[in-house]
Formats: structure tokens, C-alpha cells, sequence
């Protein structure tokens, strides 16, 4: 039987977190986002070498810091550009158990023109989410006239119309 070039169980893109404490983070993101922990591997000095949640159909794999090698959490670096998008049943309830549990809201929880209900927080460990739940299916024509409406309004707001 020939190897699988991408491991069963395995999407092509996985985003591999770097977080300060790991183990407070697993917690965090099983408790808020219902991840399931699908394994832990412990490191010397009471560390995570390397842990994996199942998000769905969703992989995210995640470890404590490792400064020697070069491997920073976002509050070591002073943030991060990535945001990561996550569909979730209820978006409000996600948002909320987010806040009680330490997370800074960036975006509160809004109904947007493509038809997602969405809102956006920073995590106790400085990682960036965006949680959505689809709530209307918007034809192409519909979008693309909410788009060029949202343009406006954002072009408005800019220049203090």
C-alpha cells in the first residue's frame, strides 16, 4: 500500500499556531469553538511539543512557544496579520463565551451584506478570529449591489459625509 502524499484526516491547509501557554489555549478554543482535542504531545518543563484540534472538518495544529527555535506567539512579536474565519452554529453565543473568557472584542457581532452574521475578537493568546454564522443566501446580483452600497457607506464614513 503506497504512502498518501497528504495524510488521511488532513486538509491542504492547516494553520499551525504558535501560543503562550498552549495548554490554556486547547482549553480556551475547546470551550469557546467546541474543538475537539485530537492529541497532545508534552515537551520537557511541562510544555506542548505539539497538539491538534479537530474544528469540524477542520485541522489546527498548535504548541507552546519555543523562543530558541525561532517560534513566537503573536504577544511575543507584537500581534499578528492573520486572522482566521470560522463558521460556527451560533455566532452570538460563540462571541459571548469568547468575552467571559478573556477574549478582546475587535468587532462586535453584526449582520453583513453577504449574508453572514459576524463579529471578530482577539484571544487571550493575541491570535485573531472571526466568527460567522451564514444566515441568507445572497444571489450574485444581490451582492453585487450590497457590495457597491457597502463601498459607499465605507467611502462616506472615511470622509466624514
Amino acid at each position: 500500500m503506497a504512502v498518501q502524499p497528504i495524510p488521511e484526516g488532513y486538509p491542504r491547509v492547516t494553520p499551525y499556531l504558535c501560543v503562550d501557554p498552549a495548554a490554556a489555549a486547547i482549553d480556551f478554543y475547546v470551550s469557546v469553538l467546541g474543538a475537539d482535542e485530537r492529541m497532545r504531545m508534552p515537551a520537557p518543563g511541562g510544555k506542548i511539543g505539539h497538539a491538534e484540534l479537530a474544528l469540524g472538518n477542520s485541522v489546527i495544529m498548535l504548541a507552546d512557544e519555543y523562543p530558541d527555535l525561532n517560534f513566537r506567539s503573536p504577544k511575543s512579536v507584537g500581534g499578528t496579520p492573520i486572522t482566521l474565519h470560522v463558521y460556527v452554529e451560533d455566532v452570538d453565543a460563540v462571541f459571548a463565551r469568547a468575552l467571559a473568557q478573556g477574549a478582546k472584542e475587535l468587532s462586535a457581532v453584526k449582520d453583513e451584506f453577504y449574508g453572514d452574521r459576524t463579529g471578530q475578537f482577539e484571544d487571550p493568546f493575541g491570535h485573531r478570529w472571526n466568527v460567522a454564522t451564514h444566515v441568507e443566501d445572497v444571489t450574485a446580483e444581490e451582492m453585487e449591489k450590497r457590495a457597491a452600497d457597502a463601498m459607499k457607506s465605507m467611502d462616506s464614513k472615511k470622509n466624514g459625509s
